[in-house]
């Protein structure tokens, strides 16, 4: 098994590719290793010394590792952990703790809603997605939508540049009642 890794814009985070598929629909975050029960997986990378946050997308694992950790003492670990993983034959994550996707919190803009969920699917999931992270829907109220960003999308340095002058400027020019995009805590 060769598992591919590629930089990301946070240099925190990398992304680990193992040529096969990781999450078959949808994405999963890790914030930390509390959250990471339901997953073989991201419990084997949070075992690694230094692993501070674990995604999954379609074929894709990013990483993110902790403050004052060098990539080049755990980059190996984690490698070695991602092809234990596949080996082993194990779940990547437990099917009855795969989240839905997409929340909405908002039935009175249901058009609205599907307008905003469709160009983000088409257009921003995809090039986010080539970055090792993915952002998600949250909620739209009053102009404002609310999106929850993961992977190496969390705590990226461009995440705020992304978020106004990308994603707003492309929902403001397609939906004229989106007035604001705003990023949520996990």
């Amino acid at each position: 098994m060769f598992i591919q890794t590629e930089a990301t814009p946070n240099p925190a985070t990398l992304k680990f590719l193992p040529g096969q598929t990781v999450m078959a629909e949808g994405t999963m975050d890790f914030p930390d290793s509390s959250t990471a029960v339901d997953s073989p997986l991201a419990g084997r990378l949070f075992s690694v010394q230094g692993v501070a946050r674990v995604f999954f997308g379609n074929d894709f694992v990013t990483v993110t590792k902790s403050e004052g950790i060098d990539w080049n003492h755990i980059k190996p670990a984690i490698l070695g952990a991602i092809m234990e993983h596949f080996q082993s034959g194990q779940m990547v994550v437990r099917s009855d703790a795969i989240p839905s996707d997409h929340r909405d919190h908002d039935g009175e803009n249901v058009e609205i809603v599907a307008q905003i969920k469709e160009l983000l699917d088409t257009r921003v999931r995809p090039a986010v997605a080539q970055d090792g992270g993915d952002i998600t829907f949250y909620g739209f109220d009053r102009g404002v939508v609310y999106l929850h960003m993961q992977g190496a999308c969390a705590g990226c340095p461009s995440s705020t540049i992304t978020l106004k002058m990308g994603i707003e400027n492309l929902l403001r020019h397609y939906i004229p009642e989106v007035i604001e995009v705003r990023p949520i805590a996990a």
